[in-house]
C-alpha cells in the first residue's frame, strides 16, 4: 500500500463481526494510509437463514445478539454480560463457540434462561453439506457430540429456531447434497459448476475432453481470408465460436468483417458467444439438435449458396448430411481437436466405484466415449451413479456403450439438464 498499490484485504462475512476490521482500519489510519470497508453478509445472519432460522421474527424475537464463543464463560473477569443474555435477549448467535458448547449452555441456564430453549448448532452452514443438528439447552451438548460435529459452526439459542421445521428451503433442494460429476472439458465446466452449486448440489470436476485449437490449418486461412464470399456461417458450438473468432483476429478482422452474412448457431449458449463478439445470430433452432437444426433452415433456401462450417474435429456428419441434400455447397472445417486429457485412472475408478458420486453428467458423445475408455465392461455394470445426458443423441451413445441413462434433459442446455436432473429427483422422492 505504501507503494501506491491497491491492496484488497479479502475476509469471510463481515469485517466488522468478529473480523478484527475495526482493528486494521485503525492500524491503517496510524499509518495514514487511505481505506475503504465494503460490508459483507455475517455468517451470524447467513447462516440460520440458510437453514430457515430468521434471527428475528414478529411475535418471536425483536432482539438477537451476535456473541464470541470463543471466550471461556467460567473464567473469572468475563466480557460477556451472561445474565442481560440470558434474560434480556430473544434470539443468541454464539461464532466460535463449539470448543465450549457444554459451558455456555450450562451458564446460560444458571444465568436465567430456560432449559427448555431451542438450540441449532450449524455446520458448513450455506454449502451442499451442510449439517443442523437441533434440542435444547439441556441436551444440545450430548447430541452434538453423538453427531460427531465439530468446529466451525454457528450456534443459534432461541424460539426462531423452531420456524426452521417450516422455513428451511435449502435442504429442501432437488439436488442438495447431491455429488455431481461435470465430465465436459474444463474450459466450459465453470458456468455449469456454478448452476449446480447455486441449486444446493457439489459439483465434482472431471473433464473427459479437452479442447486444443488446430493451431495450422491451411484450408481455415484461405476461407478466413475469402470470408466475404460465404452466404452462410453455421456455428455449433461456444468452443467454435471462439476459436473462429481468435482466428479471425490474427488476420486483424473482428465482426465487421461477417457484415452481410448470415449466421446460423445450434442454440442459445452458441448465440449467447456469438452476442459477446457483437453479433446476433439470423437463426437458431427451436430445438437445439442437428436434426432440427437442418428441419428449421429448410426454408432459407440454400441451394447453390455458399456456407461455412467451421466445428470439431470428431463432429457428427448429420448437420452437413442435411445441408448437401438441401443442395448448399459446404465447405466444412475442422477448428479444435478433441481429445482425452491424461489423468491418474487409479483414481478415475475409485471415484466412479467408490459410491462417491451421485450423479453423473454427460454433455456431449465424446464426454462419453472418454470416460468409457477408462473403465472396463465389467466396470460398466457397477456403476451405481444416476447417468443424465443433456439430448438424445448422447443419451444414445452412452446407452450403446452400455451404460443405464435416468435422465434425458427436453431442453439441449445446460439449464435444461439441471431442469431435467431436478425433476427427476423429484419424482424420485
Amino acid at each position: 500500500a505504501r507503494q501506491g498499490k491497491i491492496v484488497v484485504r479479502l475476509k469471510g462475512g463481515d469485517p466488522f463481526v468478529f473480523g478484527r476490521g475495526g482493528e486494521e482500519a485503525d492500524f491503517l489510519l496510524e499509518n495514514g494510509i487511505p481505506f475503504e470497508i465494503i460490508p459483507g453478509i455475517t455468517s451470524a445472519i447467513a447462516v440460520p437463514a440458510y437453514a430457515g432460522i430468521p434471527v428475528t421474527y414478529r411475535g418471536i424475537s425483536s432482539s438477537v445478539a451476535i456473541v464470541t464463543g470463543h471466550e471461556d464463560p467460567q473464567k473469572s473477569s468475563s466480557s460477556i454480560n451472561w445474565k442481560g443474555l440470558a434474560t434480556g435477549v430473544d434470539t443468541l448467535v454464539f461464532l466460535m463457540g463449539m470448543q465450549n458448547l457444554a459451558k455456555i449452555t450450562r451458564i446460560l441456564v444458571e444465568c436465567g434462561k430456560k432449559p427448555e430453549t431451542p438450540v441449532a448448532v450449524i455446520k458448513e452452514g450455506t454449502l451442499p453439506v451442510q449439517i443442523m443438528v437441533k434440542g435444547t439447552l439441556k441436551n444440545i451438548a450430548a447430541r452434538v457430540l453423538k453427531k460427531g460435529i465439530t468446529s466451525p459452526a454457528v450456534i443459534i439459542v432461541g424460539n426462531v429456531v423452531e420456524l426452521s421445521e417450516r422455513l428451511n428451503w435449502y435442504d429442501k433442494l432437488p439436488l442438495f447434497g447431491k455429488r455431481i460429476m461435470v465430465t465436459r472439458a474444463g474450459s466450459q465446466s465453470a458456468g455449469f459448476q456454478s448452476l449446480l452449486f447455486e441449486h444446493g448440489a457439489m459439483p465434482i470436476e472431471f473433464p473427459t475432453i479437452e479442447i486444443k485449437p488446430i493451431i495450422r490449418s491451411k484450408k481455415l486461412d484461405n476461407a478466413i481470408s475469402q470470408i466475404s464470399t460465404y452466404d452462410w456461417i453455421f456455428l455449433t458450438s461456444v468452443n467454435g465460436v471462439e476459436i473462429f473468432f481468435q482466428r479471425m483476429k490474427k488476420f486483424g478482422l473482428d465482426a465487421r468483417a461477417l457484415s452481410g452474412l448470415l449466421i446460423g448457431v445450434i442454440g442459445p449458449a452458441t448465440g449467447k458467444a456469438l452476442v459477446n463478439h457483437g453479433i446476433t445470430p439470423d437463426y437458431m433452432p427451436g430445438v437445439y439438435t442437428g436434426n432440427d437444426f437442418i428441419t428449421g433452415i429448410k426454408d432459407r433456401h440454400l441451394a447453390g449458396k455458399r456456407v461455412l462450417l467451421p466445428r470439431a474435429d470428431i463432429a457428427d456428419d448429420e448437420i452437413i448430411r442435411g445441408l448437401l441434400k438441401l443442395k448448399a455447397k459446404v465447405d466444412e472445417i475442422a477448428l479444435y481437436h478433441t481429445v482425452h486429457p491424461d489423468y491418474d485412472v487409479t483414481e478415475f475408478r475409485k471415484l466412479i466405484l467408490g459410491n462417491n458420486i451421485d450423479i453423473i453428467t454427460f454433455t456431449s458423445s465424446s464426454t462419453v466415449n472418454n470416460f468409457i475408455s477408462g473403465l472396463g465392461k465389467r466396470d460398466i455394470k457397477r456403476i451405481s451413479a444416476i447417468i443424465a445426458c443433456i439430448g438424445p443423441k448422447t443419451a444414445f451413445t452412452a446407452e450403446k456403450a452400455g451404460l443405464k441413462v435416468n435422465i434425458v434433459a427436453k431442453k439441449q442446455t445446460m439449464e435444461g439438464l439441471l431442469e431435467a436432473m431436478e425433476d427427476y429427483l423429484r419424482e424420485e422422492v
